[in-house]
């Protein structure tokens, strides 16, 4: 409840159950602080011996505070109520014991009120007050003269300016009640305390915002995914200013949120990645427990699906073809066959097989960012087999069972593959010719011959024979183009050189570029050709002493150049 200003007598604002905060002196009854706590003096009730008790004077607060209530503060004396007047004694104190009559409590302001004149909020009074302008009453504490001030003469203290309890919610004050003229204390000094009562003023905010959280797709109902807090600055000891509720405004259709706790939670079951990977959640916290009236904030909680394994791999087509030329080297891709997984990461990788045993070792498959990729092991031969053709499959090597129903995890692809006939170079019928021929055989003497066909019709009508002249720089041989036979030009000397290694041409006569070539390694033979020789000059001598017959030991050394 807010405080209204008061009026120009500057009378304190009056609590709803209170009907009298004054003083009454003709009826000595003295209440402060309205309905629950204060202090009654009442003389009628104090006994005619005066020797047994007398009353102590009283300095007390009226509030000018509405509807709160204040709290008894420890170690005070006792306050009574006006329930209690026919039940319970008067405050009564003995002779001998004289104790302090200052009666405190604390007392509040509320917070944020702003009026044109500075608000009364209490007053203080001394029952030493003879109400003829002696008695001063001072302050002494936080903020004195800058946010509260008081009248010395009639102890109405008076809050100048709004106050924040959130920057600051209690201040401590010193109380004294003083002879005007001498400066003598009436009361001993006490301290009380005013506190900033609370209002509604701060909004409930999030100060994480905003937030981020993953949650796996087709999680079940319930499933946990964050826990959202809001922060209020008002006071959570009083009222429901800062008791907090949560609710969805954006996004209930798929979420849920507790509205004690803040946590957020799927309220379906099928929210599926490959559908929508992403929801934008607002979330909102009311203060005063949700009622009308409160204060709210609100956040965005964006929330991401992650990845499961319940997608099975496709082939984008159930056949393919595809077509390589005979000539097509090992190594030599053929073709790709494509596949989906609509799944990320290890959930989407793709295994690819060849089902057939024979293709398998023909061709080769590969995996590369989901295609298979079909490479060539071995060389082909159109005019052995001209078409294969084989399964392919693909699979998830690793498979989820919570989704096996939503299987197979794989897929089998037909891979036709056409080979291409190839104008191919002439094929020797050796991959390496060893002839021989006798030396000293005079020209022309045959050597042998070589023989090559085109693979294309099996023919050799078509092919023209030459011999390399860088392998036979002497041009001791010569060839038959038409037939391939080859014959010296010159007589061999096989003690000059035994082996001659020569490079045969085979060309294709209607198209020049097919061209193959063969090594033909020719052996000279050995004839019986050369007379032994000495390998040098002998000088030989007989003794004058020597008897016919008698043998001298002699040795001689002699080469045969023949083999």
């Amino acid at each position: 409840m807010r405080l209204k200003p008061p009026d120009s007598s500057a009378k304190p604002l009056i609590p709803k159950h209170s009907s009298e905060l004054s003083v009454n002196r003709e009826k000595r009854n003295n209440l402060t602080n309205g309905e629950v706590e204060g202090v009654i003096n009442d003389h009628s009730l104090v006994p005619s011996s005066e020797e047994e008790y007398t009353l102590q004077p009283q300095l007390y607060l009226e509030t000018g505070v509405g509807d709160v209530q204040p709290e008894r503060l420890r170690g005070l004396s006792k306050w009574v109520t006006e329930s209690e007047h026919s039940q319970s004694e008067p405050y009564l104190l003995p002779h001998s014991r004289r104790r302090r009559s200052w009666l405190w409590n604390q007392f509040f302001v509320i917070e944020e009120y702003r009026g044109p004149e500075p608000v009364l909020i209490g007053r203080l009074h001394t029952d030493m007050d003879k109400g003829d302008g002696s008695t001063k009453y001072m302050l002494e504490g936080e903020g004195v003269g800058s946010v509260f001030v008081i009248d010395s003469k009639t102890g109405n203290i008076h809050v100048t300016k709004s106050l924040d309890r959130e920057e600051k919610d209690e201040y401590r004050l010193v109380a004294t009640a003083t002879d005007r003229e001498t400066g003598r204390a009436l009361e001993p000094s006490s301290e009380f305390i005013i506190r900033v009562q609370d209002i509604n003023d701060n909004p409930p905010v999030f100060p994480n915002e905003p937030y981020v959280a993953m949650v796996p797709e087709m999680a079940n109902i319930g499933t946990s995914i964050i826990q959202v807090t809001a922060r209020d600055a008002d006071d959570p000891t009083y009222g429901n200013s800062a008791r907090l509720v949560y609710a969805i405004t954006h996004g209930q259709d798929f979420f849920s949120v507790d509205p004690q706790t803040g946590i957020l939670r799927t309220a379906v079951p099928d929210m599926d990645r490959e559908t929508q990977d992403e929801y934008l959640v607002v979330l909102q916290a009311k203060d005063m427990g949700g009622h009308l009236g409160g204060l709210s904030g609100t956040t965005t909680v964006t929330v991401r699906l992650s990845d499961v394994n319940d997608n099975p791999p496709h082939f984008r087509r159930s056949a393919w073809s595809f077509s390589v030329s005979e000539l097509a080297a090992p190594g030599v891709e053929v073709g790709r066959l494509t596949a989906t997984d609509p799944d990320l990461g290890e959930n989407a990788q793709l295994e690819f097989t060849i089902l057939d045993t024979e293709e398998a070792e023909i061709f080769n498959v590969t995996g590369r960012d989901k295609e298979a990729v079909i490479v060539l092991n071995k060389i082909l031969d159109y005019e052995t087999r001209n078409s294969y053709t084989f399964s392919v499959e693909v699979t998830n090597p690793i498979v989820d069972p919570r989704y096996i129903r939503k299987g197979p995890f794989k897929d089998q692809a037909t891979v036709r593959v056409m080979v291409l006939n190839a104008d191919e170079p002439p094929r020797f019928s050796q991959a390496l010719y060893h002839l021989d021929v006798s030396e000293n055989c005079p020209p022309v003497c045959s050597v042998g011959r070589v023989y090559a066909v085109d693979p294309d019709t099996g023919q050799s009508t078509n092919i023209r024979y030459s011999i390399d002249p860088q392998s036979d720089p002497e041009a001791l041989f010569r060839i038959a183009s038409d037939t391939g036979f080859i014959n010296t030009v010159m007589e061999l000397d096989r003690e000059q050189e035994q082996w001659h290694n020569i490079t045969v041409i085979a060309t294709q006569r209607d198209n020049p570029n097919l061209v193959s070539r063969v090594v033909v390694a020719i052996e000279t033979l050995d004839q019986n050709d050369n007379a032994p020789e000495l390998d040098r000059q002998y000088t030989t001598s007989v003794c004058d002493s020597s008897a016919p017959g008698q043998v001298r030991s002699c040795f001689v050394f002699a080469f045969i150049f023949d083999g």
